[in-house]
Parts: C-alpha cells; structure tokens; sequence
C-alpha cells in the first residue's frame, strides 16, 4: 500500500493532528471488532475464538521493530510493561532519566523506592557514569516531540554496564526501530500503532530475561494448562511476563499492525517528517527530524481550535502530531490558523 491510497482505507475527519494522543484506526480494525462485540452481546462463541488475534498481533509487532515474536510480551499499558523490570532492580539502584520524560517510564521506578535520578534531555548520555544502573528514556519525547540521539545513549549505557529501557510509544509505528539494541522497550500501541486503547507490548532481550522476575505471573502467561494449581509454570521465552490481555483490543490491533506493514514504517516516517516540517516552514520554524512539533507561542491553541484542528496541550504548549493519514489540506489549514 501506498500512503497516496491511505484515505481509502481510513476515515479521518479533516483536522485530525493528535496521533500522539490515540491513533486513527483503518477502517479494518473497526469492522474486523463488530463481529466479536455482537458474539460477546449475545454469547455466541466463546473467548477462544477473539484469542488467535493476540498471537498475530505479537507476531505483526515484531516484525515492525525487527524484534523475534519469542522476545516480546503483551500487554494493557506500558508502565505494567515495565512493572517487571522496576520490581526486579535491587534495592537502592540508581534509575538515570530525562526530567521531562512520560511518568509511565519514572513512576514504576519511583514506586519501587528506587533512587531515580533527571537530568536535562541532552545531558542523559553525559551523566551516565559508573553509579548508573538502568537508563530509561522516550525514543520520542512526549511532551516536544525531541527524538532521542539513541546511539549516544546505548553506547554510555554500554561503556558503563548499566541496563537500557526504552519507551517507544511516541515512536513505534513512524520512527523506524530496531528493538535489539535494547535491554527492554515498551509500548502502548494506542497511538502511533493505531490499535485500541489497552494493547501494549514489550521487548525483553533474552540476554538480561532472566534478571527479571514476572510479578504479574498469571494463567495467560503459563505454560501448557496453567489455569489451576502450583507447581508455577512459565515459559522460557517473554511471555512469561504476558497478562491476560482484553481480546477486543487485541481483535482490533491486529489490522492496523498488518497495514502499517504493508506500507512499511519507512514510507511513513518520510511522510509525517514532511508534513511535519510543511507546518514548521509555515510558521517560520526550522526544519526538525520528528513527526511531532509543539508550538508555545501565547493563543495558538484558541486559534487552531478556532480552525477545526484537534490536537493536544502538553506543558502549556499546543502539540500537533502528523501521521500517515494527515493530508496537505491539513497542515494548510493549521498554518493559516496561526498566520
């Protein structure tokens, strides 16, 4: 699929610029949830029916991030992905962050008493020292849309033997990336992945799986039959920190993680960094290399909302995301609201 044929598979009303707050689905997605919904309504079938989606969704996202489907769990939001990784640091770790990252990659850690530690943005990969135990960090920034110098990161992480976790939920599904290079990244697949609220996923690298102990170890994650009775039985591989995920979201997710494949995510993140940077060269800022841009200017916001464009206040900024079915009408009709 091409990106020019993206508006016959997706019913966006114009004006939608707020893909970091939820994705637009394909119409797929929406159709392939109404069979499940009305078998649910009326009892028709059973769950084993919906559960088959979680297994191509896994497969469908692993693919996208260049990851194997045995290293990657499912779940419902990406701070319970990364509750695992929090639980399992040792007592007085020190958890190395940016001080404007998404409290879904801070809280887990600050919960678990750990010493977390922020810095500014751009002196992340400087402070990394021998006194850093994980690093966590958005390869998008949530709040200005800053894509992170991820190699100036991974390799201080890796000089100083401290672990890696991503939050890749403002980047996975327009921002090329190689899941590998991580110890552990998680996503909600809400937005860029366009996929119902309440799908998320996780890398976990099989070198560093095992220093991570499962606290959320349930049914859905055993292996074989494990509905009832001990002894605990986990597989090897990342499900074991699977939870037993809502099926409709699932259902619904697989679709669009099938059609961003298809188009391929290169193709679009060609696409939303050029329709990002036509808003940006309309309203005299330079050039940038994200799919998201925050305007702090007094009264933007009342002025786009005037216009008919949806977008998102963050840290008193209006934040305008561009995605694979943002058009050129769309971003004129922003940039004439702010002219």
């Amino acid at each position: 699929m091409k990106i020019g044929d993206v508006a016959a598979s997706w019913d966006v009303e114009p004006g939608w610029l707020n893909t970091a707050s939820y994705g637009v689905p394909p119409r797929a997605s929406f159709e392939a949830l109404q069979g499940p919904l009305d078998e649910w309504r009326r009892g028709a079938n059973g769950w084993d029916r919906w559960d088959p989606a979680v297994e191509r969704a896994r497969a469908a996202f692993a693919g996208l991030v260049g990851a194997a489907a045995d290293d990657v769990s499912v779940g419902a939001a990406a701070s319970q992905v990364l509750a695992p990784v929090a639980a399992s640091l040792p007592p007085g770790s020190r958890v190395l962050a940016p001080d404007i990252e998404h409290t879904s990659n801070l809280f887990p850690y600050a919960a678990a008493g750990l010493d977390v530690r922020t810095v500014p943005v751009d002196e992340l990969a400087d402070t990394i020292d021998e006194r850093t135990d994980a690093v966590a960090f958005s390869l998008v920034q949530s709040a200005t849309g800053q894509v992170a110098d991820v190699e100036t990161v991974v390799a201080a992480a890796r000089a100083h033997g401290a672990l890696v976790v991503a939050d890749a939920t403002q980047a996975a599904g327009w921002l090329p990336i190689d899941a590998t290079r991580f110890d552990v990244m998680a996503v909600s697949a809400y937005k860029w992945l366009m996929c119902p609220r309440g799908t998320a996923f996780g890398y976990f690298a099989p070198a560093v799986r095992d220093r991570f102990r499962p606290v959320a170890a349930n049914w859905y994650a055993g292996e074989g039959d494990a509905s009832y009775g001990l002894p605990l039985r986990l597989p090897a591989d990342a499900r074991r920190f699977d939870i037993a995920v809502p099926w409709f979201s699932y259902v619904g997710a697989v679709p669009s993680l099938e059609a961003l494949a298809e188009i391929g995510v290169e193709q679009v993140h060609e696409h939303d960094v050029r329709m990002a940077n036509r808003f940006r060269e309309g309203i005299g800022l330079e050039p940038s290399d994200s799919a998201i841009v925050t305007v702090t200017e007094p009264g933007t916001a009342e002025r786009l909302r005037a216009a008919g464009v949806r977008f998102s206040v963050r840290g008193g900024g209006a934040r305008l995301a561009f995605h694979l079915y943002t058009t050129e009408n769309d971003v004129d009709t922003a940039v004439a609201a702010l002219r």
